[in-house]
């Protein structure tokens, strides 16, 4: 068994592994949430949403394979559990959508821009990784728990799907669990395979492919090899390294906040790099050396005062946003829907719903101002 000590610093720093591999190829393919919607909204391209529903296959059919042989138990798990918050995964997703739209991509594309050198996803990522804490610990925050967070549905058990179809059938779970995750996985692959243009790009399928296998390994990484039966110290379940105290995959808002905390609290020995930042300066990371390697690094910024206003306001509604729903389009449109968490699924579409809604907006306004 690993020492409480060396998980510190191992889970961090496969985390940072998996998150470089992440930010080169996201870098190489624009790898974007937002950006796929808009492609498919504005010009009715698919390409890039096939890139992002084959990482979501991916990462529902790895999560689950590693929980059906007992390496992870995903029930554990931030998204799981059987409070179901209905009315903030809805107002947080859409708020979230709109939010990336206005920013010109989500937390993780933010950073994967910022490494290319653009300073407006700088503002970007200050502003989102501020209001984010301020709604976990801070002004904002009796607005999410007192508002928002109380009308919600109970689901004894948890709210993924194969124990919610368990608890209605007396089904073995794990034969659920199977049939489940398969069925979603094989149909979004079905759907992503069927365009031959993409069955040709070879960057785009391995982008997908890597990316969810990353989420799974996220999921292993934190739940297999930093958990502990019994922490020495509290003689209690641990899963070390971690923000949640639980088992996590990536996610990119509440890890920008944790991000900023510790450097502005360097010295501060009650805090540590953990999984979450390292995720952080992993994709960043990656995403710089690939900048870097094919010469696409170049200072970039505001075109304008509305440019700019654009640009905070996005990054104050995906930091409010991202924690309402409780994750990001990577934290519950990867890690999240890879549990097969029924919220998950409602903050993935109110997210979608948001940016959608936004692009129509602008599009629109495009064109009159045109």
């Amino acid at each position: 068994m690993q020492s409480t000590a060396n998980l510190w610093l191992i889970v961090p720093a496969l985390g940072f592994a998996l998150a470089f591999a992440f930010g080169v190829l996201a870098h190489r393919t624009a790898f974007c949430t937002m950006g796929a919607v808009s492609d498919v909204v504005n010009m009715g391209d698919w390409s890039r949403m096939r890139m992002w529903l084959l990482a979501i296959a991916v990462a529902i059919l790895g999560a689950n394979l590693i929980a059906l042989l007992g390496w992870v138990e995903l029930g554990k798990s931030l998204y799981t559990g059987e409070r179901l918050s209905l009315v903030s995964h809805i107002v947080g997703g859409f708020l979230f959508g709109v939010g990336m739209t206005l920013a010109s991509g989500c937390g993780s594309r933010n950073l994967i821009r910022l490494a290319a050198g653009n300073l407006k996803s700088l503002v970007v990522l200050l502003f989102l990784g501020i209001t984010a804490f301020m709604t976990m610990k801070g002004l904002l925050a009796p607005l999410r728990v007192h508002l928002l967070d109380p009308i919600a549905l109970y689901l004894t058990g948890g709210q993924d799907l194969p124990n919610l179809l368990h608890r209605a059938s007396g089904v073995d779970i794990r034969v659920l669990r199977s049939i489940v995750a398969g069925a979603i996985g094989a149909a979004l692959v079905a759907f992503v395979l069927r365009d031959r243009a993409f069955r040709a790009n070879r960057e785009y399928l391995l982008c997908g492919i890597v990316v969810g296998l990353v989420i799974a390994a996220g999921w292993y990484v934190t739940g297999h090899i930093g958990h502990l039966a019994e922490d020495p110290e509290t003689l209690e379940e641990a899963f070390v390294g971690t923000d949640t105290k639980r088992p996590e995959s990536f996610s990119y808002v509440g890890p920008v906040a944790y991000s900023l905390q510790l450097l502005l609290l360097w010295t501060d020995k009650s805090l540590r790099v953990t999984f979450g930042v390292a995720i952080v300066v992993g994709l960043f990371s990656g995403a710089l050396v690939n900048a870097l390697w094919t010469g696409a690094s170049r200072w970039e910024g505001f075109a304008s005062a509305a440019d700019l206003r654009n640009h905070i306001l996005g990054g104050i509604l995906m930091g409010f946003g991202g924690v309402t729903a409780l994750g990001c389009t990577i934290g519950q449109g990867l890690s999240g829907v890879s549990t097969l968490a029924l919220g998950s699924f409602v903050a993935l579409g109110s997210i979608i719903a948001g940016c959608a809604a936004t692009n129509v907006v602008l599009y629109k306004r495009m064109l009159r101002e045109g």
